[in-house]
């Protein structure tokens, strides 16, 4: 801090307001008088243990493919690596209604493998498999670019030692890549977790809103937001510590 001129802390304690002010202003309006009764009601409960099980799922889909995704842009500097990269990193810049139309074009019952997946009495769309793809879609970048980066820094030199020695590929990368990039893995993780979580544009258009089936937590909110506003503020409290203590676990793994 020393090294910083003092004018930079003007606007970033503005920058700091600007994001706690809105988060205490909701805390603010909770009951806590009720508070326990609202988020432990019948259709809260269960869009929490849904959107829970959910995101577990989605973050473990995002490890199973964005691991070996980021291992390709991270080790090739080839052109057609750029464009999978920006094709790979496009659902962060996305709306997530968008990612909801196009998973629905793809996979709902006219798309372009649903009607094969159709035909086989498989349907996705306006499932529970629906809202862990749509959660998986916009949460799968978050792990590819922080494991990325992980991976550049770490450069390729202990790989080479390692193969120079007679290891092979496959024993190189679960003895020194992974191990290496380990804390990225796990921060990464984390996080595409907690995209999953509050995931809503993706999965209404994609999945819709049924009780126990599809309708999630976040989904659970904006309705409740129209008929119980109390409830609303109540949920949204919860959604915000579970996101903080996801974040905080992240930090604490990216420092360690």
């Amino acid at each position: 801090m020393r090294t910083l001129p003092r004018w930079i802390l003007l606007p970033a304690g503005i920058g700091t307001l600007f994001v706690i002010l809105p988060l205490l202003a909701m805390a603010a309006r909770v009951q806590w008088g009720s508070f326990w009764q609202l988020v432990t009601s019948e259709s809260s409960l269960a869009a929490l243990q849904l959107s829970l099980q959910t995101s577990l799922t989605s973050a473990a889909l995002c490890v199973l493919m964005g691991v070996p995704l980021a291992l390709v842009l991270a080790r090739s500097e080839s052109r057609p690596t750029s464009l999978l990269r920006a094709l790979v990193l496009v659902p962060l810049v996305l709306p997530p209604v968008v990612g909801g139309i196009a998973l629905l074009y793809t996979f709902g019952r006219q798309g372009l493998l649903g009607r094969q997946l159709e035909v086989l009495g498989v349907q996705i769309a306006f499932s529970t498999t629906a809202v862990v793809l749509a959660q998986t879609f916009v949460a799968l970048p978050f792990l590819v670019l922080s494991l990325e980066g992980a991976l550049r820094t770490a450069g390729t030199r202990y790989e080479r030692a390692a193969a120079s020695l007679g290891a092979r590929p496959s024993r190189v990368l679960t003895r020194v890549t992974l191990p290496l990039v380990l804390p990225a893995l796990a921060s990464g993780t984390v996080l595409a977790f907690a995209r999953a979580l509050g995931e809503f544009g993706a999965t209404i258009t994609f999945a819709g809103s049924l009780q126990g089936t599809t309708r999630t937590l976040p989904l659970e909110i904006y309705l409740q937001r129209e008929s119980d506003a109390e409830a609303a503020v109540a949920l949204s409290f919860v959604l915000m510590l579970v996101a903080i203590l996801v974040i905080v676990l992240a930090h604490r793994r990216r420092r360690t």
